[in-house]
């Protein structure tokens, strides 16, 4: 029994010291392949298809200044503002959930908490991986800055069918640098994060551009906040 206990302690040491420190170094290393990165390349060679990932890491300021306004008007309107969880989005997509369950089912995920997946974890609902991704949102959110989980962020997201990041579904889609994308490509791009195997930047269907728009004017008041905020430079 003691001999349990002491491996139970030791497993439980070693998780919390090999996650922190894992958290810490990528707070400066780039993060070059994801848990997603080869799980998608796994399904590819199961399915027989074309094994594809393009991915390019970038530093932030070599990333067109509309794409973190415009993944925040899309996917986090709080982010300057909370600490990794939005609580009024959760209560709300809740409430709504919980009145329509005949209607697919909305989310409330920061993009604190959708870099902590797609960096340390795989995809998933079960509640060992919803533990293991409140557990790691909070540790980058204690550890990194805004600015770098923004990073993080646009680097690892899934644009495309085999292509992570903005950087590669720039290049793939229009031949450009992520710096070099227009304030119009950024939202479109911001339209496809849902499903961005489903949705595709390069092909917008009409319910895109429509979204798309929407985003565009959502992103003249993510400008003031962050103004406001004196947060992320944009």
């Amino acid at each position: 029994m003691k001999f349990i206990k002491k491996l139970i302690r030791w497993i439980v040491v070693a998780f919390f010291a090999s996650t922190i420190l894992s958290v810490v170094a990528l707070r400066f290393i780039p993060v070059w392949f994801t848990p997603l990165m080869f799980i998608r390349c796994y399904q590819q060679v199961k399915e027989d298809r074309e094994l594809r990932m393009s991915h390019h890491w970038v530093s932030l300021d070599r990333i067109s200044e509309h794409m973190p306004v415009a993944v925040i008007a899309s996917e986090d309107a709080n982010f300057l503002s909370h600490h990794g969880f939005d609580f009024k989005a959760i209560e709300s997509a809740a409430k709504r959930n919980m009145q329509h369950p005949e209607k697919q089912k909305l989310g409330a995920s920061t993009i604190s908490q959708q870099t902590a997946k797609n960096v340390f974890l795989w995809p998933g609902r079960s509640w060992l991986r919803k533990g293991l991704e409140v557990y790691f949102t909070a540790l980058i959110e204690l550890l990194w800055s805004k600015e770098r989980i923004m990073e993080v962020y646009l680097n690892s997201i899934e644009t495309g069918e085999g292509i992570y990041g903005i950087e590669a579904v720039a290049n793939e889609n229009w031949g450009l640098r992520a710096g070099q994308l227009s304030e119009s490509q950024c939202a479109l791009i911001a339209v496809t994060l849902p499903n961005p195997r489903k949705f595709s930047s390069k092909h917008p269907s009409a319910y895109m551009q429509k979204r798309q728009q929407r985003i565009l004017r959502e992103m003249k008041f993510v400008r003031k906040s962050m103004k406001h905020a004196n947060r992320l430079k944009y």
